[in-house]
């Protein structure tokens, strides 16, 4: 049998496979890393975009709550210059009430009867959702008899603007005759309603 060294060649052999071992690791190596850079990258821009879309609804919300701030503002007027024109309002409705009061104890006033004061107080009353106001009138005067009174309180009552009166106190009076009496009383001025006026 013929002695064949087979050594160089197997180490040869050896050599090639480690060769062609290192260069398959090496390039499973280098695709393992680019693809990791490949993935970071992508990873990376996703949250750089999901970063500038929070970014734009930060900005966004901060102009809305400008707005939002504006109309508190706004409404915060508004519910200013409502109250001012209620006050006006009630300050109109007030001057009206007074010549009416006056209109009203001009015609209810009998002959025989005197006023000596007459004393207004408003109340701001709310019905039914609107605002109505209630006149409280304290008056004092002197009459000639007893039956002037009654007549005047008969004439307040049947008044569309005045109602409820209320006499507080008589007193007998000689120095203004020998009848004569001094009364007190009080009666409500109000707005009439609509199917009396």
């Amino acid at each position: 049998m013929a002695m064949i060294n087979l050594l160089p060649w197997r180490e040869a052999r050896r050599q090639q496979l480690k060769k062609r071992f290192f260069f398959a690791a090496g390039v499973t190596l280098a695709l393992a890393v680019l693809t990791g850079l490949i993935w970071d990258m992508r990873i990376n821009g996703t949250i750089d975009h999901q970063r500038a879309r929070n970014q734009y609804l930060n900005d966004y919300i901060a102009l809305i709550d400008v707005e939002v701030q504006e109309i508190r503002e706004l409404e915060k007027r508004r519910n200013q210059v409502i109250d001012r024109m209620r006050v006006i309002q009630s300050l109109q409705s007030e001057r009206q009430f007074i010549v009416r009061l006056l209109d009203q104890l001009v015609r209810t006033t009998p002959e025989g009867t005197f006023l000596i004061s007459a004393k207004a107080k408003t109340n701001s009353v709310l019905v039914e959702d609107v605002e109505d106001f209630v006149t409280d009138v304290a008056i004092e005067g002197v009459a000639e008899t007893n039956s002037h009174v009654s007549n005047f309180m008969r004439r307040l009552d049947a008044s569309p603007w005045l109602a409820k009166p209320y006499l507080d106190e008589v007193e007998a009076t000689p120095q203004y005759g020998d009848l004569a009496t001094t009364f007190k009383l009080a009666v409500k001025l109000q707005e009439p309603q609509e199917n009396e006026e």
